[in-house]
């Protein structure tokens, strides 16, 4: 049976796109099977993201949070959600018509005004 569609999901022209961008597997891994479907997985990241929810708080007819987390963890720290972005983004500007490399940055940087003492020193006489 098929959950009802969120609307932070795939389309099925999205997950194509994605799995396109999706690194190679490193080679002489294996391991388990999985559990629950990729595309799943990648769903309750967006619907998280997408609502703001708490790991925990996501609905019970996705994967189960600590697996969502754990994916999510281990694609952060290893590069995957880097690599996804950085493809897509050459994608996007590639049918834009655009280098794939942007040859202009934009900087921006605001000045906060702070003591020059720090520590205990900084604090008024009658909170010491």
């Amino acid at each position: 049976m098929q959950r009802p569609a969120y609307p932070s999901d795939l389309s099925d022209g999205q997950w194509q796109q994605l799995q396109a961008a999706w690194p190679p597997p490193p080679q002489g891994r294996s391991g388990r099977p999985r559990k629950y479907p990729l595309r799943e997985v990648v769903n309750a990241l967006l619907y998280q993201a997408r609502t703001g929810c708490s790991w925990r708080s996501l609905p019970h007819d996705l994967p189960p949070h600590a697996v969502v987390w754990e994916h999510f963890r281990r694609w952060r720290d290893n590069g995957t959600l880097e690599h996804i972005h950085a493809t897509l983004r050459d994608q996007v500007r590639a049918q834009a018509g655009r280098e794939r490399a942007p040859s202009a940055a934009i900087l921006d940087s605001q000045s906060v005004k702070t003591t020059e003492k720090g520590g205990q020193k900084a604090l008024m006489p009658g909170r010491k």
